[in-house]
């Protein structure tokens, strides 16, 4: 969807060439990837990132990520030893994100106080077209998180970018529907190790195949609020992995309050709901026999349920309903996408039902 003179446009050559103009001034420019539309500004720009953050509402002290366009462009950022030369060659361009230490000198504006950095190269055509003209143009990388409300949904449309901002929404550079529709996979190796820190497309099957190594997973800890950070901005833990976009407990989140009910417990619990009188709307793979509220089919397989996830959790926010329920998917406990899917949804769930986004 394009709307003639306003924010959401075609990405034609005229809007890259206008997109890269803004990023060059310290603007800002919401472009899709293949993961989510990211809020993206010149990541060695103070103005530019400092605008994300009040665009965003988005604490300073939450790091952000910094695309760029190949592996000769990362090494501007950031020191590259065997293990991440690896997974970079291996993974991009795609949905994989590599925390690494961060070579001296370089603008740290988009590092959270951090002396690592967070790199991408993303696969989505416009990202790569965006980012291929912004190096051309003298840029080194653009930082961007998702194009949304801190903790709220994240935007898989150049439509949702527009809902969210308002008008606040930069230039939005229209790609169509993101087609993997939840974030990269984080992996920190700026440890001497490889930790798995946000689970996404890429499994840790597949980096630990590609390592020849298995790698720790940090995820799960990060859904401890506690465990996130201390008055002072930094970790608790002593040996706590860097600060990451969506390590927080509360995060996608609706306004509605949002449960997850395993499937064994879900007759019982619409009946509950429906003997308070509670408006449901419910997402599962079949209909219950019984549930008379708005339903709709959940699809069985991880990715097709993580491309439209963020999209029906949106969708369902809008509804005259009190509650949503989603029927809870497997575990991933496989090592599948399944596991991506269930990190969304556990801290979505857990934010749920604030007025503000949470944070």
């Amino acid at each position: 969807m394009s709307a003639v003179g306003g924010p959401i446009r075609d990405a034609d050559e005229a809007s890259l060439r206008d997109a890269v103009a803004l990023l060059r001034a310290g603007g800002v420019v919401a472009f899709p990837t293949e993961t989510v539309y990211g809020l993206g500004a010149d990541a060695a720009s103070e103005s530019g990132v400092a605008r994300i953050y009040r665009i965003k509402g988005r604490p300073v002290g939450h790091p952000l990520i910094v695309h760029v366009d190949g592996l000769e462009s990362a090494r501007w950022w950031a020191e590259f030893d065997a293990d991440a030369t690896c997974l970079a060659r291996r993974f991009w361009p795609g949905p994989l994100t590599l925390i690494l230490r961060r070579r001296p000198g370089v603008p740290a504006w988009a590092c959270g106080h951090e002396p690592t950095i967070g790199l991408r190269c993303p696969s989505h055509p416009v990202a790569t077209r965006l980012l291929a003209a912004f190096r051309r143009a003298g840029g080194h990388g653009i930082a961007a998180p998702s194009a949304n409300r801190f903790g709220r949904i994240s935007p898989t449309r150049a439509l949702h970018v527009l809902e969210d901002l308002g008008a606040e929404a930069p230039l939005i550079l229209d790609g169509g529907d993101a087609e993997v529709g939840v974030e990269s996979t984080i992996v920190d190796l700026s440890r001497g190790r490889g930790v798995l820190l946000r689970p996404g497309a890429i499994t840790a099957a597949e980096i630990a195949d590609a390592l020849g190594a298995p790698i720790e997973d940090r995820g799960e800890a990060s859904m401890a609020p506690e465990a996130f950070e201390v008055a002072d901005g930094r970790r608790a833990e002593p040996d706590a992995p860097p600060r990451t976009s969506g390590s927080m407990a509360a995060h996608y989140a609706p306004v509605r309050p949002l449960e997850l009910v395993s499937p064994g417990e879900l007759a019982d619990r619409l009946a509950v709901l429906r003997d308070q009188g509670v408006r449901v709307v419910l997402w599962s793979r079949r209909r219950p026999a019984g549930h008379v509220g708005e339903w709709e089919r959940a699809p069985g397989n991880a990715r097709d349920y993580a491309r439209v996830l963020y999209d029906a959790l949106r969708r369902f926010d809008r509804l005259d309903v009190e509650r949503i329920v989603l029927e809870a998917p497997p575990d991933g406990a496989d090592g599948s996408l399944w596991a991506a899917v269930n990190d969304r949804l556990k801290r979505a769930a857990f934010g749920s039902g604030a007025a503000s986004p949470p944070g």
